[in-house]
Formats: C-alpha cells, structure tokens, sequence
C-alpha cells in the first residue's frame, strides 16, 4: 500500500494524492506492479524499491541522478518465533528515497521507527523538510535500538535469577535467544555506524552548511556508537553468563543424583537385612516372638547410622 501524508496546521494529515514535498510511504501489502509504477512516476530506479524489501540488505547509500537511496537498519520484535531460541528482536532495513520533490520510504514490515512518526509522537518534524526528516528517522532508530536493549537486559537479569535453581534447558536457551538479538543488533549498529560516519564525511545529505543540522547529526553519531558499545557489552555479559550457568545446572544435576544415590544407599540397608532373613538358613532371632520388630528396629537403627554419617560428611 502506499500513503501520502503531510504536515497541515501542525497535525500530519493523510492525502488522497500526492502533493509536492510530501512523504509517500510505502509499505506491506503491495505488489511488483505497484512499485514499478511508482519507480516511473518518481523517476527512480526500480532496485531503489526492491533494495530495502531484502531483510538481509546491508545499511549503505547510493546516488543516481537527482534520486538519492539511503538504507539503514532498524530493531523489531521478532514475531515468527518457530522455536524458543530463536532472536527475541531482528533488524530490518528501511529505505529512504530522496527526490527533489518527495520524501519516500518504503520497508516489507510494518517499522515500529516509521509508525512513531505515523502516530505523531515525534516533536518538530515536518515531511516537507527533507533533509531534517532523514535525521529524525535516524535518531528515532537510534532511540529503539537502545529500548530494545534496556528490554534485553532486563529479560536477561529475570532469567539469571530463575537459573540459579534451574536445572533445565528452557533458561539457557531464552538466553541464546537474547545473545542472537544481540548479535543482530551489533552487526547492525555497526553498519549504520560506518553509514553516517561516511555521509558526514561526504556531506551526502548537504548539511554542512547548516550548524543545527550538523550538531543534530553528530550526535545521532554519538548515540549510535553507545548503542553499539552497550550492545557489544550486553553481548560479553551475556556470553560470560551463559558460561557460568551452564556449569550451575551442572552442579545442580550433579547434587540431585548425589543425593538420589545416597537415599538408595540408606534405603538399600533395610533390604539387604531382609534378604538375610529370607535364607533358607538359622539366622538370629528367628525364634523370637517379636523377631520381625526386632529386625526392623536393626535395619531401621542401621539406616540412621548411615544417613548421620552422610550428613556429618556433608554430603547431604
């Protein structure tokens, strides 16, 4: 489907056609035909479209003509989780198309970044000024990258405490699930990291003449690198308790069938006194009238001695 939208009397309004210095998004349902239609209408090159729909497209950007493409990725919740272990958040990439009288971004998910925007919850942006948009739709993505990562730090600290007397794999494994995000989020911080870093240096967005522009975008840049550095010691954090867990549920194992095998050994005593009784042979006390309560009382006393010593070891 594609929208057309732009600012009226402050409030961002929904146009039935498109309107010069409007920002067209572009997003699922739509088809091949649709967007061939908009590429020859915008005068842009149809892999500007196709580009962004890849979820695997690295963030990078490209010129042609008077048509500029930027691709940045951004953090979402992961909603086909077939397994457990699989990523908590993904990253996706956004296109951003620049034209001389158009704003246009177009993503195959519904971009929680661009629905911010949509949901007027971002201050002082205006789709007619197309250069401050850009920057607005960076740094939103820079602010979901770091909720995104408050969210798995979290996570990862409720699990930590339900993993100390875990002995199962569903803790480990909701671990993994955060290291795979995180994962994710490094490899794409990093790029969008090399990305702005080289559109300042190439001033691809022509702000360098602008000091308010200039400092918005380099603090963008500052934000991102924190994101990355926090992402890569999450990542560390993350790997050194996975580690140190894994050998808790270990040990943990490891003491359930030490004391399973203790309580066998306490409990095998009473039976190898009435295997003896069983024999075919004269054994003490067979005569006796009370010989049964006198034989448990024995392997009863015996058991209790073993167990005592158990416990004076420590071993319980």
């Amino acid at each position: 489907m594609i929208s057309y939208y732009a600012k009226s009397e402050g409030k961002l309004t929904e146009l039935a056609e498109p309107q010069d210095g409007c920002w067209i998004n572009i997003f699922p349902p739509f088809n091949q035909s649709e967007l061939e239609e908009t590429a020859m209408q915008l005068d842009v090159p149809l892999d500007f479209f196709t580009d962004p729909l890849d979820i695997d497209e690295r963030s990078r950007y490209e010129r042609e003509d008077d048509a500029r493409l930027i691709v940045v990725n951004t953090p979402m919740q992961n909603e086909n989780r077939a397994a457990e272990s699989n990523a908590v958040f993904i990253t996706v990439p956004i296109g951003i198309i620049l034209v001389p009288n158009h704003i246009v971004t177009i993503t195959a998910f519904e971009n929680p970044v661009l629905q911010r925007f949509l949901e007027e919850k971002v201050k002082n942006f205006n789709p007619e000024e197309h250069t401050s948009f850009v920057l607005k739709i960076f740094e939103q993505t820079v602010l979901r990258f770091l909720t995104c990562l408050k969210q798995l730090n979290t996570k990862r600290n409720l699990i930590e405490r339900e993993l100390y007397d875990s002995s199962r794999n569903r803790e480990l494994k909701s671990l993994l699930s955060i290291e795979k995000a995180l994962v994710f989020f490094v490899n794409s911080l990093s790029a969008n990291d090399l990305l702005k870093l080289k559109m300042k240096r190439t001033d691809f967005l022509k702000i360098n003449q602008d000091e308010e522009l200039t400092d918005l975008f380099e603090d963008i840049i500052i934000d991102n690198s924190q994101a990355l550095e926090m992402s890569k010691i999450y990542t560390e954090i993350l790997n050194g308790t996975m580690d140190s867990y894994s050998s808790i549920i270990s040990n943990n194992l490891n003491i359930v069938i030490q004391r399973l095998t203790l309580i066998t050994i306490i409990l095998m005593v009473p039976t190898l006194v009435a295997s003896f009784y069983g024999m075919n042979v004269k054994m003490p006390f067979q005569n006796n009238d009370h010989a049964f309560l006198i034989i448990m009382v024995i392997a009863v006393s015996i058991s209790l001695l073993v167990a005592w010593y158990f416990q004076r070891k420590k071993m319980f």
